[in-house]
This record gives C-alpha cells, sequence and structure tokens, in this order.
C-alpha cells in the first residue's frame, strides 16, 4: 500500500481527541498528515481543549495538550493532497472565516476527494457550501448548520459514524473507531490481520 498525503485544517481550541486521535493513527497506517492553521507556521503550536459530557446540557471544555503543526498553512497546496480532514473543537467557527480554507474545502469537494469532519467540523463544509444534497452527521448543536447549508443532518449515536459519497462524518470522539475505519475505507488503505500460531 502506498501512503496518501493527508490535510488537516485546524486552529486554536480544536478539540483535544479529535486532533490527536486522527493526527496520529493515520500516520500510524503509512500516511503522510500535514497539520495547517491559518496564520501559523509549521513548528508553531495550538492550543487543544478538552470537551467531555459531564451531566450538563452541553459539554465541558478544558484545557488540551499544545498540538504542534508540521506544515505552515501560507504553502500549502490542495492539490497536492488526496484527503481532508476536519476536527471539530472550537476551532471551526473561525477558521471558517478564512477565505483560503473555504477555498481549500471546496477544492477537496468538487474533486471529490475523501473528507472526514467530525463533531464542530461541519462548521467549516457548511460554510464552504459544500454540503447541498449530502446526508451527514454532526454535534447535534451543528445540525442547523447542515440544514441552513441544503444538507441532511442525520441524528446517530456518538460512537457511530455515516459515509455519503467521498465524505465521512461523525458527531464527536466516541466515534473515533467507526469514523476513522470509514475513512480508511475511501483511502483504499487495507489492514491485513494474521493469526498467530502456538509453537
Amino acid at each position: 500500500m502506498t501512503g496518501k498525503k493527508i490535510l488537516m485544517l485546524v486552529g486554536d481550541f480544536v478539540e483535544d481527541y479529535e486532533v490527536m486521535v486522527p493526527f496520529q493513527a493515520l500516520q500510524m497506517v503509512g500516511h503522510t498528515v500535514h497539520a495547517v492553521c491559518p496564520d501559523k507556521q509549521a513548528g508553531e503550536a495550538v492550543k487543544t481543549a478538552i470537551h467531555d459530557f459531564e451531566g450538563d446540557q452541553t459539554y465541558s471544555e478544558k484545557p488540551g495538550h499544545n498540538f504542534q503543526l508540521n506544515a505552515s498553512f501560507d504553502e500549502i497546496t490542495p492539490e497536492d493532497y488526496d484527503a481532508l480532514v476536519i476536527p471539530g473543537g472550537r476551532a471551526p467557527e473561525y477558521i471558517r472565516l478564512n477565505e483560503k480554507v473555504l477555498e481549500i474545502t471546496r477544492h477537496f469537494a468538487h474533486t471529490n476527494k475523501p473528507i472526514a469532519s467530525i463533531c464542530h467540523g461541519l462548521q467549516v463544509l457548511a460554510a464552504a457550501g459544500v454540503l447541498e444534497g449530502k446526508s451527514c452527521t454532526a454535534y447535534p448543536a451543528c445540525g442547523p448548520d447542515v440544514t441552513r447549508a441544503g444538507g441532511l443532518y442525520v441524528h446517530i449515536p456518538p460512537d457511530e459514524a455515516m459515509v455519503d459519497g467521498n465524505l465521512v462524518t461523525a458527531p464527536a470522539w466516541p466515534a473515533h473507531p467507526s469514523w476513522l475505519a470509514e475513512f480508511l475505507k475511501l483511502l483504499g488503505t487495507k489492514i491485513e490481520h494474521q493469526e498467530m500460531l502456538a509453537v
């Protein structure tokens, strides 16, 4: 298997698990992942936030790790990448104000390259205008964004994912096993298991 080149759009207060887990897991299986943030360079960091569900009406938020970027936003060319990942957290609400973020997102949608978006990441897709006619899920509070952007918001359990064509989406980080498995299928990644024989 030849690894794919994947672009990840992040920003300050991206959700900790939603950036760390896919960034590491996709590299673990042989893909190259470049994480970029508007107005930041390779080697700089974004702060992450930990979102948890503790019985309140919405998630709680706590400081997470500092996540180091490994590519510079101003130097990337979307045509060089095979797929796009948009994690959730608070970052999508402000990076969607950057026109280049929207142009990058439109490139992946219009060329039918795989896109994986989770939780609040759908805010970027909605702002880019690429959800028309697409069935997808998101953090429930982002459902109206999806609907207003012409997408069909589907409410599913928080540990499940859904696929519509080139788009794989999930409500939140409990869905990582399903979300990443479906994204790997879109990437054409095959993981083989071999039985261990007793000696």
